[in-house]
């Protein structure tokens, strides 16, 4: 039995991408500009490729951009499908549960620790209405306590 080659990071990218590619965020920029930073973000910080093409999936499913059922069958190691999964927050889950499950995972944090930075750069915070970031500057800052980030990186 063979088994498919392995997408590579530029497919992943790609797909990715195609995916988010109706989606922007909440200052109204491209989707695709925040998968960018949060995987260059974990290649900054030393990721491995594996942790990179989780950073590109990482919002995937938890917005409907691509099934579960699609990465469950992905041609991907399962340490991608494992991380991407535990950095997407499932309905009226708890915060100590969902930053539990990202603690728990082999290379989660760091994809989430990017994917937070990113969130939390003033740059973007600063396009947003005062109550929206006040609101996503404390959530933020309570996922990094959870997760045991305080240095503000």
């Amino acid at each position: 039995m063979t088994t498919a080659p392995q997408l590579t990071l530029a497919e992943v990218e790609a797909i990715a991408r195609e995916a988010h590619a109706n989606q922007t965020d909440k200052a109204g920029r491209p989707y695709a500009e925040h998968l960018a930073a949060v995987a260059d973000g974990v290649r900054k910080r030393g990721g491995s490729d594996e942790q990179i093409a989780a950073a590109w999936l990482h919002d995937a499913v938890e917005d409907d951009a691509l099934t579960r059922q699609w990465l469950d069958g992905a041609a991907l190691p399962q340490s991608v499908k494992d991380m991407v999964l535990a950095v997407t927050k499932r309905d009226g889950e708890s915060l100590p549960s969902y930053t539990a499950r990202i603690l728990a995972t082999p290379g989660a944090l760091l994809v989430k620790e990017s994917d937070l930075a990113h969130n939390a750069d003033p740059a973007r915070l600063a396009v947003l209405e005062p109550a929206t970031r006040t609101r996503l500057t404390a959530k933020y800052a309570q996922v990094r306590g959870l997760l045991g980030l305080t240095d503000g990186s």
